[in-house]
């Protein structure tokens, strides 16, 4: 064992002893701690070794070790970064989490800790590099991708890098360039405007200049006009093209393999955690990612040979540059490992319990701190005080109904905080939060004896509620014996009695010949009172019988018309108050009785039915909040899926999504702004999903209290596990124009918002935008470029007038464009709504006469020879531009309505449509046309004979695309 200590680099000395990120890089096969001002900057020649620390359930720590290979390191180094995250994870006590990370594959909760992102830079330690402010500053192009972790990958400074598609980001020493692809995410266009900040930060001071540039915008804008020179001018965009580093691995049937040998073998039967041996290792193939899992008694050797097995599996299935290898202990398991499995049974999982607990652990703690090596998170797990909980605001308005016979009836305020176990509540409460309007909490509580219908009831009454208003409301369902601080305090106190008021409860029990315990004035009745603060303080009615006592807490014993307060030897002070608090809300105006434990009368143990023994034990029900933010989605096989937003923040709130965040004492689901409205009405629906999903797989209670939050309504009780800002909440429109307005301002929002390219809402309509971008690209050519063969012309009057002419044409383009975009909230036809087909029509005129001089200008001016590329250019550009404008003329519509929207695309209003009926069009815009459409075959005919087949196949290309 001494000879393995000597192999524990030094430079881990200390790792892991405060939450946070550390980093080492490899130099010369040592690992070399990373200054903290160079985190997030990972050098493609080098490899790194990353180490998360996370305060884990009761005051332990849990870790990840992620170790990224660039893509241009040797593998000599690679092989060095794998061994040292070895070395790392026994100092750490051999429980870490390992992750291999692959450049430009990396994980999602690799890039979480280097948000915005990470900056991968050319060169490494072996090779040289020079720091960014030795070198000349040289400009960048980059791609963006990613709505929440950001993958940042620089590619060639070409114009032929672009695509319709993508987010890019040109970076120069002056200015920074965000052009959006006409067919990006907006939520990708979002994030970049951070990388962009987060660039113009870093490499810039603050102190330089932000463009934004719009795929399909005319060159002549200022911004839009420097961008292209920079890339070699204004032309028509490729296709996206997926190169190997775009490669996403499909996910595969997952497939479970033990390792015995360094051989693999299958494992057959339902995947569950019963096929886990802890002397085993098994390889889980989820194709995307591998993981290893790692029994928790076997041998370094077998544990080396089951890492190498990994390696050359990967390799074999073709998956070596994109498949990422984790590799997990038995007993820390991550969620990622067991959400592959159908359900994980609580034992061995929960870090500090008594399987991780054992000798083989002490061992490593022992030989640890013999070698004076720091074993932080070995040690026995510390219980932790929970902090008073977020609450909400007091002096609110309250209303509490139970459910009768498929009804709701209001209860007299004289009886709030009463709950009968066999009955459902409604309770709303408005109260005022800050500077905010109103805002109002409503919540079901229901009973576990409670009937399903009256379940039922409650939640559709509540909905209908919370709809009232306008779905503001907070709307929470709350089971008994899992009531959370928030709703605790509106009462005080709280007491839940046994029995019901509701019929359908009392049919129900008379149905199975039960007993009704309903509490009545005589009968002997026992309550005990937990809790000392305003959050927890609950009062539960108990068997009345001795056996239910307890030398921890105090108690209330009603017997006819006498009171008894009993408190515990190890009771406390404040829960003899409270249990008098009770006394006198429960018995208005009776005296009260005290018995202390062991000097009770014979008339106090006779009401209880005699003397017994009872336990001294006392029970903790505070839950360690341990909040997770997740997204959702379902599988070919309509199964529900998770995956975790790591690291999270505000930013992840995307107002077109649905979000889940568990904190392990309460389930929220938080609705964005701009969710469909289907997907709103099944929020619950999609909360409960996720309950049985925890509930199998982590341990999560069924009964779980569920909260719907909407987006701008955000309680303190959700906002909490935030670095909360609440000038973001109330910022309106998709998630650019939100980080527009964040970033910019609200007054530069509407000039920038200008140049957004207005989208079609109908997805038949999507691509126009793209269309158009490529109409403005070749017209824009065609009038950039003069013929290469063609003798000057001569200077005559006429011909001056071509510039002039142009630049009218392009006048004329921009306000048609702008007309057929402009928002309206209804659009009728009528004459003066016809003007933009007429407008339309007039810009091809303009746009004609323009390629096309009059009669005096052709007859001095020379002919184009017949290789003249000018003339084919410019008739590809005539027909390309027809096409947009008659596609365009045909998906107009004549209804108008602004809407947000959610598939990726700015907040857009569609144009009006013209129906097919030929009546309804304009008769000056036909004979328009009919002119154009003559003027320009006279002038392709005469200006290149070939221009007819080059427009042909624009014409062509266009109706394909």
């Amino acid at each position: 064992m001494s000879s393995s200590v000597k192999l524990l680099d030094p430079a881990f000395q200390g790792a892991g002893q405060k939450p946070g990120i550390e980093i080492w890089r490899i130099e010369n096969f040592q690992a070399v701690p990373l200054p903290k001002s160079n985190y997030g900057e990972f050098y493609m020649g080098d490899s790194y070794i990353v180490l998360q620390t996370t305060p884990g359930k009761g005051g332990s720590n849990l870790y990840d070790i992620h170790f990224w290979i660039g893509k241009d390191t040797s593998q000599d180094e690679a092989l060095t970064a794998a061994i040292k995250t070895v070395e790392l994870d026994a100092v750490l006590g051999g429980r870490a989490v390992q992750h291999r990370e692959l450049q430009g594959h990396e994980s999602d909760k690799f890039l979480s800790y280097f948000k915005p992102c990470i900056i991968p830079l050319e060169g490494g330690i072996a090779s040289g590099f020079k720091k960014p402010e030795e070198e000349e500053y040289e400009a960048r192009l980059y791609v963006c991708r990613g709505k929440r972790v950001v993958k940042l990958k620089q590619v060639p400074f070409a114009r032929s890098s672009l695509n319709h598609d993508d987010v890019f980001i040109l970076d120069t020493r002056n200015k920074i360039y965000q052009f959006n692809g006409v067919n990006s995410n907006i939520q990708e266009r979002a994030k970049a405007l951070e990388v962009v900040q987060f660039l113009k930060e870093k490499y810039h001071d603050g102190t330089c200049s932000v463009a934004i540039v719009e795929d399909g915008e005319l060159y002549t804008r200022s911004n839009s006009g420097e961008f292209w020179v920079l890339l070699g001018g204004f032309a028509p965009l490729n296709k996206k093209t997926t190169g190997e580093d775009d490669v996403i691995p499909e996910t595969t049937p997952t497939k479970l393999y033990s390792i015995t040998d360094g051989e693999m073998k299958p494992v057959e039967g339902e995947l569950s955690k019963g096929l886990l041996g802890n002397n085993k290792c098994y390889l889980l193939d989820c194709g995307a990612e591998v993981f290893v899992w790692v029994g928790r008694v076997t041998q370094v050797e077998v544990r080396k040979a089951a890492s190498r097995v990994a390696e050359d599996f990967v390799t074999g299935e073709n998956r070596a540059k994109t498949a990422r290898i984790t590799r997990v202990i038995q007993g820390y398991e991550n969620n990622s490992f067991k959400s592959k499995f159908d359900s994980w049974p609580e034992g061995s999982t929960a870090p500090g319990g008594e399987e991780v607990k054992g000798k083989g652990k002490g061992k490593v703690a022992a030989f640890l701190k013999q070698q004076g090596v720091g074993a932080k998170g070995t040690i026995k797990s510390v219980q932790v005080v929970e902090e008073v909980p977020a609450l909400l605001e007091d002096g609110g308005k309250m209303e509490v109904w139970y459910i009768n016979d498929g009804a709701k009836l209001p209860l007299p305020e004289a009886d709030f905080g009463k709950f009968y176990s066999g009955d459902c509540y409604i309770v709303l409460y408005s109260y005022h939060s800050g500077e905010r309007k109103e805002d109002y909490f409503l919540c079901c509580w229901i009973g576990k004896d409670s009937i399903e219908e009256d379940q039922k009831t409650a939640y559709q009454l509540a909905t209908k509620i919370s709809n009232s208003y306008k779905g503001r409301p907070v709307q929470g369902r709350v089971f008994e014996g899992k009531e959370p601080p928030q709703f605790i305090t509106l009462f005080q106190p709280m007491v839940v009695l046994k029995g019901g008021l509701s019929a359908g409860y009392k049919k129900s029990i008379a149905d199975k010949g039960l007993t009704d315990e309903t509490n009545k004035a005589d009968r002997v009745a026992l309550f005990r009172i937990s809790g000392t603060s305003t959050h927890n303080n609950k009062v539960l009615q108990v068997d009345a019988v001795a056996t239910s006592l307890n030398s921890a807490e105090c108690f209330l014993l009603k017997s006819g018309s006498s009171i008894y307060l009993w408190h515990g030897n190890q009771s406390t002070r404040k829960q003899e108050q409270l249990a008098a608090k009770v006394a006198a809300f429960l018995e208005p105006g009776v005296a009260l009785k005290r018995a202390r434990e062991g000097k009770e009368s014979n008339t106090f143990w006779l009401a209880l039915g005699g003397k017994k023994s009872y336990t001294s034990e006392i029970e903790s029900s505070e839950t360690i909040r341990d909040p997770h933010l997740f997204t959702f989605s379902l599988n070919k096989k309509g199964k529900f899926e998770v995956e975790e937003v790591y690291n999270f923040s505000q930013d992840d709130l995307l107002t077109e999504d649905i979000l889940i965040l568990d904190t392990r004492a309460e389930v929220f689901v938080w609705v964005g702004q701009c969710v469909n409205v289907k997907e709103k009405e099944n929020v619950f629906k999609i909360g409960q999903e996720y309950i049985d999903r925890a509930s199998s797989l982590d341990g999560l209670s069924p009964k779980v209290p569920l909260y719907k939050v909407t987006e701008g309504n955000e309680p303190c009780f959700f906002t909490t596990f935030f670095s909360w800002d609440p000038n973001r909440a109330t910022v309106y429109g998709n998630s650019y124009q939100k980080k527009l307005a964040l970033l910019f301002g609200p007054s530069q929002v509407a000039e920038l918002e200008s140049m957004l390219p207005k989208l079609e809402k109908t997805t038949g309509n999507q691509g126009a935008p793209t269309q158009r971008a490529s109409a403005l690209a070749a017209l824009t050519s065609a009038f950039n470029k003069s013929p290469s063969k063609s003798p000057p012309p001569e200077k005559t009057t006429a011909n001056q007038g071509g510039p002039t002419q142009r630049a009218s044409a392009l006048a004329a383009l921009t306000n048609a464009f702008k007309s057929a975009t402009r928002k309206s909230s209804t659009l009728e036809r009528s004459p003066s709504n016809q003007s933009g087909s007429t407008q339309r029509a007039a810009a091809l005129a303009a746009l004609a006469a323009s390629f096309n001089p009059s009669a005096e200008t052709k007859t001095s001016a020379p002919k184009p020879v017949r290789s003249n590329p000018g003339g084919s250019q410019r008739a590809a550009a005539i027909a390309a531009l027809s096409a947009v404008l008659t596609a365009e003329k045909k998906k107009q519509s004549p209804d108008v309505s602004p809407s947000i929207s959610t598939s990726g695309t700015p907040a857009v209003t569609s144009p009006p449509t013209a129906d097919a009926d030929s009546s309804e069009v304009n008769p000056s815009e036909a004979d328009d046309s009919v002119g154009v459409a003559k003027t320009n075959k006279e002038d392709l005919s005469e200006a290149n004979p070939s221009g007819a087949d080059d427009s042909q196949e624009v014409a062509k290309t266009n109706k394909e695309d």
